[in-house]
């Protein structure tokens, strides 16, 4: 028998026990928390306050290897927060602890490719970091530099 479960914007079909996406272009998530799938969607829909609640919520009831992963998935949320609110001194802080702390899981870690989401964060924040310790006013979070959360489960994690 064949059923339906929505699942934070994903639509899964399930049968057998196996759920499988109904587009199949999409990862195979189900393996992963429903609270972290819920924060990579706001993310991507760069609502980047509500991605660190609710992450938040998850890394305080964690205790496993994830929880550190966690916390500097909401110091990047909260680095790109404060970059569009225009606190540049509080967005090159939080840049340079989550990026650092990120660095560890390269290459892949809970279907995310940390690699490529480190590029295009750095990216993001290049004007910022090139102006060192200055405050310019000039610079402001573009658009087409937002990074996203891409999810994949082709290649196994590595930590």
């Amino acid at each position: 028998m064949e059923t339906l479960r929505m699942s934070h914007g994903i639509v899964w079909k399930t049968k057998n026990k196996h759920p499988q996406p109904t587009n199949d272009n999409r990862p195979m998530t189900n393996h992963l928390p429903d609270r972290y799938l819920a924060a990579v969607r706001l993310f991507n829909d760069e609502e980047f306050f509500e991605c660190h609640d609710v992450l938040e919520e998850l890394w305080t009831e964690t205790m496993s290897e994830e929880r550190r992963f966690y916390q500097d998935l909401i110091q990047a949320a909260v680095a790109l927060f404060h970059f569009g609110n225009g606190n540049l001194g509080g967005a090159r802080k939080l840049y340079h602890s989550s990026s650092a702390y990120l660095k560890p899981y390269r290459l892949r870690y809970m279907g995310l490719d940390v690699a490529a989401f480190l590029d295009d964060f750095k990216d993001c924040f290049q004007e910022l970091l090139d102006a060192g310790e200055t405050y310019p006013a000039n610079v402001v979070l573009r658009d087409e530099r937002i990074p996203r959360i891409d999810l994949t489960s082709d290649v196994p994690d590595e930590s």
